[in-house]
């Protein structure tokens, strides 16, 4: 499965005075989404960090098409794209419980070694994992 989705109840903590998500909210919606995918396919952000290997963002484009309010049930859907040598891209989409898309993103990760601070390949069993999402 190339895509999987999670979903988010919209905090008031997270609204403006008119009840809008603050466009920097949905940053974290996206890690979130980006998180569970990854553990979808058994691999998780603490086990990466421990075997010394860090996930920067190292670009990120978000469209923002109409708003989330407070309360608003969303549905975060993370689409693996690619991976090359030291990168891995994702899309990203949000829509309400009417089916409204509200929001897209693309991100692009780089693997990174946390002691060096130096892009690597990722490990073996991670490229096990994209190469099956690649099919």
């Amino acid at each position: 499965m190339k895509e999987h989705q999670i979903q988010v109840r919209v905090r008031y903590s997270e609204t403006d005075q008119m009840s809008v998500v603050y466009h920097g909210n949905y940053i974290p919606y996206f890690e979130m989404g980006r998180v569970e995918w990854l553990r979808n396919k058994g691999v998780s952000y603490k086990s990466l960090e421990e075997s010394g290997i860090a996930l920067p963002i190292v670009s990120m484009t978000i469209n923002y098409k109409k708003p989330a309010r407070y309360d608003d049930l969303l549905t975060v859907t993370t689409k693996f794209k690619s991976q090359s040598s030291v990168k891995i891209e994702f899309d990203c989409e949000i829509h309400n419980e009417n089916g409204e898309l509200l929001t897209t993103a693309q991100f692009i990760l780089v693997f990174v070694a946390v002691n060096s601070g130096k892009p690597i390949a990722p490990p073996n069993y991670i490229l096990e994992v994209l190469r099956s999402e690649e099919n």
